[in-house]
C-alpha cells in the first residue's frame, strides 16, 4: 500500500491519530466489514504505535450467512495485520423496530467486551454522512435541541473520529488499501427510513437546494449541541440545589421552559423511569402541572413513575 498516495486514507489517519497520543490502555473498536469501519481499522492499524488495538466484530445473526460476513471480515482484518480480535453473536430481541433493536444487541456487546478489557476508548466508524441522517431523523420525529445536535464525537468511552468525513472518503480508503469491503444489504433497503433517507431525501434536497446540504445539516447538528450542552448544564446546576423529590413550583416558574423541562426530566429519570423512555407528550404532561395548572391529576409515566402537583409543590414518587 502506498501510504504517500493514499489520500483518502491519509485523512482518515489525522482523524485517529489525536486519539492515539499518549495512551497506555487498551482500545477497541467495532468493525462490521463495511467501508465506514474497514477504513477505520486501516487507519489505526497504520497509526496505532505501540497502542493495543483490538477490533470487535458482531454477527447480529438477522440476515442468511451473518456468520459467514464476520468470519470474512476476521480474515480481512487478520490480513491488514490484527492479531486479537474479538467476535461475538448478539441477541436480537425485536421491540422498537429492527434498527433500534439491532443496535440495543450490538451495545450490549460492546459493553461486556469493555468490562472486560476496560480499555481507554472504543471506536466508532459512523461518518459525517450518518451525522446529516440523524439530524434529519430527528427532524422527521420533532425532537429538540439535544436529538438534533446528533452524535457527539466523545461520548463517554465511545468515540467517533470519523464524524467529520463523508462516506465516499471510506469507501476510497479502502480501495487506496486494498481491503475488500461488505456491502450491507440493509443499506438499500427502502423499507427502513434511515435508507429512504439516504437514498430519496438527502439527494432531493441537494437537487432542490444545492450542493452542500450534507455538509450544512452537520453544521446545524454542531451549533445545536453546543446550545443543548448549555441549557443541560443550567439544569444540573439548578437541579443540583433542591430536594427533586419536592420541587417548589415557585423555583420552576422561575426557570426558563427550555431548562425547567430538563430539570423535570432529570428528576422523573432519577425517580426511577428507564432511560430513553420519556416523550415529548411525557414531558409536555409534566410541564402543564406548572405552565397549564387547572387541578389536573397526577402524571403516571414510565416505570410506575407518578408526579403530581401539591400545595405548590411538584412531588414524585415510585412503585
Amino acid at each position: 500500500m502506498n501510504t504517500v498516495a493514499s489520500t483518502s486514507l491519509w485523512e482518515i489517519r489525522k482523524a485517529v491519530k489525536p486519539w492515539l497520543e499518549n495512551i497506555s490502555e487498551t482500545i477497541l473498536f467495532g468493525c462490521s466489514g463495511g467501508a465506514d469501519s474497514m477504513a477505520m481499522a486501516l487507519a489505526l492499524f497504520i497509526e496505532a504505535n505501540g497502542v493495543k488495538i483490538i477490533p470487535v466484530v458482531v454477527d447480529h445473526g438477522l440476515q442468511d450467512g451473518s456468520a459467514e460476513i464476520a468470519a470474512q471480515t476476521i480474515t480481512k482484518l487478520k490480513k491488514i495485520g490484527y492479531t486479537q480480535i474479538e467476535s461475538a453473536v448478539a441477541q436480537v430481541t425485536l421491540t422498537d423496530g429492527l434498527e433500534a433493536s439491532a443496535r440495543r444487541a450490538r451495545y450490549q456487546i460492546f459493553n461486556q467486551f469493555i468490562d472486560t478489557y476496560r480499555p481507554k476508548y472504543f471506536f466508532l466508524a459512523h461518518t459525517l454522512n450518518d451525522q446529516a441522517e440523524n439530524v434529519l431523523l430527528g427532524l422527521a420525529r420533532g425532537s429538540g435541541a439535544r436529538s438534533l445536535s446528533g452524535m457527539a464525537i466523545e461520548n463517554n468511552i465511545y468515540v467517533r473520529p470519523m464524524l467529520k468525513i463523508d462516506r465516499q472518503t471510506t469507501i476510497t480508503a479502502c480501495q487506496e488499501g486494498g481491503v475488500e469491503i461488505w456491502s450491507d444489504p440493509h443499506n438499500e433497503d427502502l423499507r427502513f427510513t434511515r435508507v429512504r433517507v439516504r437514498k430519496n431525501v438527502l439527494p432531493t434536497l441537494e437537487e432542490n437546494l444545492g450542493p452542500g446540504i450534507t455538509q450544512a445539516l452537520v453544521r446545524s447538528a454542531d451549533l445545536l449541541r453546543d446550545d443543548a450542552d448549555a441549557l443541560d448544564g443550567f439544569a444540573n446546576e439548578f437541579f443540583t440545589q433542591i430536594d427533586w423529590m419536592n420541587i417548589k413550583v415557585n423555583d420552576l416558574e422561575r426557570l426558563p421552559k427550555a431548562i425547567r423541562s430538563r430539570v423535570l426530566r432529570l428528576a422523573i429519570y432519577k425517580a426511577g423511569s428507564p432511560a430513553g423512555s420519556l416523550s415529548a407528550e411525557h414531558i409536555a404532561s409534566a410541564e402543564a402541572l406548572i405552565s397549564d395548572w387547572h387541578g389536573q391529576k397526577e402524571v403516571a409515566l414510565p416505570g410506575n413513575v407518578k408526579l403530581w402537583r401539591n400545595s405548590g409543590t411538584i412531588s414524585l414518587s415510585s412503585q
